[in-house]
């Protein structure tokens, strides 16, 4: 049994929900997001607090049980508080700028690399080193945060790239002579 998928997802005041068959649509202070539950689950929205229930016993049924009940929690969440993820360069010479509606990376590259940032999306450089990304779809901002990461990962020798804040890099000792 799913711990997650039994508890049900309450509505705070100022949200308003709406479930429509498998459709589910969230609206709150900071805009408006939707879902789409898989057919093996079923949702109710009752009082103030929706609830998911498999629609059978089978192994997928209880995987997208729990998934879909963090899905629609995550979007109360989003349209609520939102999400924010944060991103540290380190590095000679590794900074971030935005320009626009576009990311300017310096990360070591012969070339300029510009990334245009995604409706919905909101990118801030409180310092050059410092990459803030905050948004109400959580999937978004931390697909964001990855494509972001991912062309200069951090290196386990000296630690120079993109990492988010907090993650531990694993450091390796090199060569002695």
């Amino acid at each position: 049994m799913s711990r997650i998928g039994k508890k049900p997802v309450p509505v705070p005041k100022g949200v308003t929900a709406k479930v429509d068959g498998q459709h589910v649509s969230v609206k709150g202070g900071k805009g408006e997001l939707s879902f789409t539950v898989p057919d093996d689950v079923s949702v109710a929205y009752a009082g103030e607090e929706i609830k998911v229930d498999p629609r059978s016993e089978s192994k997928r049924a209880r995987a997208m049980w729990g998934m879909s009940r963090a899905m629609i929690n995550n979007l109360i969440v989003g349209v609520t508080k939102g999400y924010e993820k944060k991103l540290e360069i380190t590095g000679v010479g590794y900074k971030a700028a935005v320009v626009g509606k576009n990311l300017q990376p310096s990360l070591g590259y012969s070339h300029d690399v510009n990334y245009e940032i995604p409706a919905g999306v909101a990118i801030v450089t409180p310092k050059p080193t410092e990459i803030t990304i905050a948004g109400m779809d959580k999937r978004q901002v931390g697909q964001v945060a990855a494509e972001i990461r991912a062309w200069r990962g951090p290196e386990p020798y000296k630690g120079k790239g993109v990492k988010y804040a907090g993650e531990f890099i694993f450091r390796k000792e090199g060569k002695k002579k």
